[in-house]
């Protein structure tokens, strides 16, 4: 976890609290009894998109254990891919319009400005976190950029949004649930100059008490999900007529940001006591 911000270790005394004993295990270890545990909770795991089909052997390894691994594999296999953005669109929830690319060409960009009709757009790795290789483009972009996000997608699946505006102006909101139950909002800024609102990339974060139209798009959301969760977050972002709409919903590794809500490292050690 260096030069990342993780906040799970404030879980750990509410835990004790209900006769949790926690340990931090790497993702990468290959020495652990995954028999020895109760439960197995994915939290920061947050360099499995170099290798996804390790980190989902590793998922499998813990699923044919005794412990109980949550979120689900399930749950994981359907939301590692950001092609499940599509079924959200399917089941009705409000999503920022995508367009799928496989491969990813000039061509596919071009034809991106068009469809969304815009002139600024975001493309992102299907598999991906920490905004790694995410490229925010311009029409009039220079040719070596084009080509440089071309060249990164070369043997990877990407898709392409319309860059929202609102995401400057007014901001990302993160709602959060526990045991699917509402716990709590952040919304998440990027510094000057940037699209990308993550700690590490110089966004701020502040606690945030959502609007009823950002509570009902997250229920909206969450209902959509096939499987309960343990844990959920649902990022949104305003479309330019005003409506909420869901940028990603993180089931896997999400930042929890349990700094910016002083009962919800409690909550998620209710939620997480209630499965048992």
């Amino acid at each position: 976890l260096e030069d990342f911000f993780a906040y799970d270790q404030m879980a750990y005394r509410p835990l004790a609290q209900f006769g949790w004993q926690v340990d931090e295990v790497s993702w990468r270890c290959e020495d652990v009894c995954w028999d020895d545990y109760a439960i197995v909770v994915i939290r920061s795991p947050w360099d499995y998109q170099s290798d996804p089909q390790k980190f989902i052997d590793v998922l499998q390894k813990i699923d044919r254990s005794r412990a109980r691994l949550e979120n689900s594999l399930q749950t994981v296999l359907w939301n590692i891919d950001k092609t499940y953005l599509r079924d959200l669109h399917s089941r009705g929830v409000t999503i920022v319009p995508a367009t799928w690319c496989s491969p990813l060409t000039r061509r596919g960009l071009e034809q991106a400005f068009a469809e969304f009709r815009v002139d600024q757009i975001v493309v992102k790795p299907t598999v991906g976190a920490n905004a790694d290789d995410t490229f925010w483009l311009r029409f009039d972009s220079a040719d070596d950029q084009f080509d440089r996000v071309v060249k990164t997608f070369v043997q990877r699946s990407a898709f392409v949004q319309p860059f929202m505006q609102s995401v400057i102006d007014e901001g990302e909101y993160s709602l959060f649930y526990f045991g699917n139950t509402y716990s709590h909002c952040v919304l998440k800024s990027p510094k000057s100059g940037d699209f990308r609102v993550q700690e590490e990339h110089g966004g701020t974060i502040r606690s945030y008490e959502p609007q009823q139209d950002l509570l009902v798009a997250g229920r909206r959301a969450i209902e959509a999900i096939e499987q309960d969760t343990l844990y959920a977050r649902v990022d949104l972002v305003r479309l330019p007529d005003g409506r909420p709409a869901v940028m990603e919903l993180e089931l896997i590794e999400p930042s929890l940001y349990f700094p910016y809500d002083a009962g919800s490292p409690g909550r998620f050690a209710q939620a997480l006591n209630d499965l048992f």
